[in-house]
């Protein structure tokens, strides 16, 4: 069978609009040693194929990592494939609260060193010895505690969108940072505070956990299902939401609506806004807010100079991209100094 995609992005959104079946976006994680990663990967990206599962999914010796969509009515047919492989067996899955039959256009199935890149040097800890995993009506309880240090482990960029109130947002670019960070910031609080944790959808408190309990911190709490788990349990069971703004995701949506508040402004201009874009200009492709004015002024671009370029013939532009490699600066999320109303860092 051919373990890669045949389709372009562009042909299979073609082929998802012709359907017409509903899509469901869904994310998991599970920390446990694989021993043939390859073989893994090629079994997973057989049977999911058939099924019409797209999406990014990381394996690595400590785990999987999985953000992906399929048709719903496949979704049985899934959760049993996923039942039949012991470690994964009745594992919960992280259920998207906005769907989007174009979250995902392409199976990736990829080998990595980590399922979540944190910098560590590996096998330095046990990650099975992680903080308490608390739901929803906990981790409201734990937050209004004033001996709790409520600490979001995602990216700069994903909390300038929404974030819970009162927490604590480490001005970092990636999850690699914030580690050394948390650890060395809190060291003195490490016996007396509690250290309440959240991310998307859990993957990453889990790994923090185990960390920082390895490095001396007694009292470690963990938001069971991250954010999206929070959300559907807050839905549910009617409790209060304390998360302010949109959940930022890693998908074509980009971002779901926690709540109606827009707490972001728009890189270009300052005004409200909360809706992260690329810029069109394919040299650059910098992510940054961008709010429906500044798209029209700037052309979808992030500034006058990339909007010139990206007016040109697309051979020219890729002349002019010709013998330059992609920097990681391009990359930053909202960093440019073309960005005026950027969020800087510390």
């Amino acid at each position: 069978m051919q373990l890669y995609n045949k389709l372009s992005a562009k042909e299979r959104a073609e082929l998802i609009e012709k359907a017409g079946d509903k899509r469901i976006t869904l994310s998991f994680y599970k920390y446990h040693l694989i021993s043939n990663t390859s073989l893994f990967r090629d079994y997973l990206f057989q049977m999911w194929e058939c099924l019409g599962v797209l999406g990014r999914i990381y394996i690595a010796s400590e785990g999987i990592n999985a953000q992906l969509s399929m048709p719903s009515q496949n979704f049985e047919k899934f959760k049993a494939n996923l039942d039949d492989i012991d470690f994964l067996k009745g594992i919960r899955l992280n259920i998207a609260i906005e769907q989007d039959n174009f979250s995902f256009l392409k199976l990736k199935v990829k080998i990595r060193r980590n399922i979540v890149a944190d910098g560590l040097e590996e096998n330095s800890f046990d990650l099975s010895n992680t903080g308490k995993h608390v739901d929803a009506k906990e981790f409201n309880t734990l937050a209004e505690n004033p001996n709790t240090l409520l600490i979001d482990m995602r990216n700069h960029y994903e909390s300038e969108i929404g974030h819970f109130e009162g927490a604590i947002l480490p001005d970092v670019d990636s999850f690699r940072e914030s580690l050394p960070i948390i650890e060395k910031k809190f060291e003195k609080e490490k016996k007396r505070k509690n250290i309440l944790m959240y991310c998307t959808g859990g993957i990453r408190c889990e790994k923090a956990s185990a960390f920082l309990k390895h490095k001396g911190y007694d009292n470690v709490y963990q938001l069971e299902g991250g954010i999206i788990e929070y959300t559907r349990q807050v839905d549910e069971e009617k409790i209060q939401n304390k998360f302010i703004g949109k959940n930022f995701v890693f998908d074509h949506r980009r971002s779901e609506k926690i709540s109606n508040q827009i707490i972001a402004s728009c890189h270009q201009c300052g005004e409200k806004c909360d809706k992260h874009v690329n810029c069109e200009n394919e040299a650059c492709h910098l992510l940054f807010i961008q709010c429906q004015n500044c798209a029209i002024k700037f052309e979808n671009c992030c500034s006058d100079e990339c909007a010139k370029i990206n007016s040109l013939p697309y051979e020219e532009q890729k002349k002019l991209r010709k013998g330059k490699k992609n920097s990681n600066k391009i990359f930053k999320k909202g960093r440019s100094d073309v960005l005026k109303f950027k969020k800087t860092s510390s």
